[in-house]
Order: structure tokens, then C-alpha cells, then sequence
């Protein structure tokens, strides 16, 4: 029955569920952050599990099937490095797991401080969905966002 259900998890498979399932925790930070759900699901340590048994899992069959795993990091070297470790379909979807969940990590962080500091969901809405789409600017439009509702101006919490 394992190696039945391990047939099915091919990178392929493994991207079109974590898209699948990712989609409604996003809409949940950003409808219902308060719910018990949310804190279930998203701000829990549930999810950051499941991430990072697919990623372990993902790993594992990478080194089953003698993926160069030193080369990952040659990608620091250049960009060629960089698209020869981006070629291997193994890798792809590892970093793409990676991107994520941090991308989640980042909008259940934004979405708790949001409420801690009665930021209305409106205005938390835009940063959350850059921080889905390009995390980064997402967060530092939040950033700003807050100085005008907290009334601090601190670089770190």
C-alpha cells in the first residue's frame, strides 16, 4: 500500500497539492485571521510539519535517484549554477516548497502582528497578498503600513 501511495508522489503530484492546499490557508489569514482555524492551520506548528516531511520526503528520492546533491550548492557561484540546479525537477519543487513556506511564515506573521495592533484586515490585505505573490515588498509595504498604526518606528520586534 506504501509503495502504491509513494507512486503518486511524484514532484509533479507534490506541487499541484501544495498549490491546491496553500490557496485556502492564504485566503484564511486573509478573511479570518482570527479564527481557531487560522491558528490551527496556519499558525500552528501543523503546517511548518507537513512542509518539511515533503520536503525531507523530496530530498530522500533526490538522493534515491543519484541527484548531484553537493552541486546545490554551486548555485552561489554563478547563475549558470543557479539554472543547472533549477534544471533537476527534484530541486525545482524543493525550492519551491521552500519559497512557500516562507511566504506563509511571513503572512502569518504579518497577519498576527495586524491584529495586535487592530490594523484592519483592509489594510492588511494588499501586504498579504504581495508578500503570497513576492514576499519581500509585500512585508515592507506592512512595514509601513504599521508605523502609521502603531506609532513606532522599530527595525526589529
Amino acid at each position: 500500500m506504501l509503495i502504491h501511495f509513494q507512486e503518486h508522489l511524484t514532484p509533479e503530484n507534490v506541487y499541484l497539492w501544495i498549490n491546491l492546499c496553500i490557496i485556502p490557508l492564504w485566503l484564511m489569514l486573509i478573511i479570518i485571521p482570527h479564527s481557531n482555524f487560522t491558528q490551527i492551520f496556519v499558525n500552528s506548528i501543523l503546517l511548518p510539519l507537513i512542509l518539511s516531511t515533503t520536503y525531507v520526503y523530496l530530498l530522500y528520492q533526490a538522493i534515491i535517484i543519484d541527484e548531484p546533491i553537493m552541486d546545490i550548492f554551486k548555485l552561489f557561484l554563478s547563475i549558470d549554477n543557479l539554472y543547472t540546479v533549477f534544471a533537476s525537477e527534484s530541486f525545482l519543487i524543493i525550492f519551491w516548497i521552500h519559497f512557500v513556506a516562507l511566504n506563509l511564515f511571513m503572512g502569518s506573521w504579518v497577519s498576527r502582528d495586524a491584529v495586535k495592533y487592530n490594523i484592519s484586515r483592509g489594510m492588511a490585505f494588499i501586504p498579504l497578498i504581495l508578500i503570497y505573490f513576492s514576499g519581500p515588498l509585500g512585508l515592507v509595504l506592512y512595514w509601513f503600513i504599521r508605523i502609521f498604526y502603531a506609532k513606532k518606528l522599530r527595525f526589529h520586534d
